[in-house]
């Protein structure tokens, strides 16, 4: 079992990073958050879940201790397997997910690329008494830090400026809730001009 990883990052992928530990590169499959904040030629650390199948060795790595436990709960429920956890989590922020679940918000969840509405009850079923109330409140960085989640008005308008102007949108919240970690403070016209930094 690999519970933890730190190395070099090498490269970053669409949905994955390849990173040097100890002279071996590991493929990483991360949710577009924590993919957002590497860079490459830089130190990175992850809390992994190491997952086996007939076809394949996966793994898995989160920047934050919320989004593991969150990925955890989600492959739990029948039907969910890792890489649809992945996509629920590079969909939105660790608290609006958590918020969602607790709330029985079938709309938001099915509105995920790869959720139809039987999953999102599902999820809503089997995870609606288990889901921490704290995870709700903002991720926690494997360092303690908080990570701001993309909720202000200002956010929200930043991230329907740039999907307006075709961008995807995991990168877009991924960059957006980066940028709000940084400054939760930040315009608009702060977030989208530095977004777009980012995601060009």
């Amino acid at each position: 079992m690999i519970a933890y990883l730190s190395g070099v990052v090498r490269e970053v992928r669409e949905n994955s990073a390849v990173v040097v530990a100890g002279g071996v590169g590991y493929e990483v499959q991360c949710p577009a958050p924590a993919l957002a904040k590497l860079v490459v030629g830089q130190n990175a650390e992850f809390s992994t879940r190491f997952v086996v199948r007939e076809d394949a060795q996966l793994l898995f790595g989160f920047s934050d201790a919320d989004s593991l436990k969150l990925f955890d709960l989600l492959t739990s429920v029948t039907g969910v397997g890792p890489k649809l956890g992945l996509g629920l989590l590079s969909a939105m922020p660790v608290s609006a997910l958590a918020q969602g679940l607790l709330t029985g918000d079938v709309k938001l969840l099915s509105s995920v690329s790869g959720v139809g509405k039987k999953t999102a009850e599902r999820l809503v079923l089997e995870l609606q008494g288990k889901v921490p109330e704290q995870l709700a409140a903002g991720a926690v960085a494997l360092g303690g830090r908080k990570v701001a989640p993309v909720a202000s008005t200002a956010s929200r308008d930043a991230v329907d400026a740039l999907l307006a102007l075709g961008f995807r949108e995991p990168q877009v919240r991924a960059a957006v809730s980066e940028l709000l970690a940084a400054d939760s403070e930040a315009s608009t016209d702060t977030l989208i001009r530095k977004a777009l930094g980012k995601l060009r």
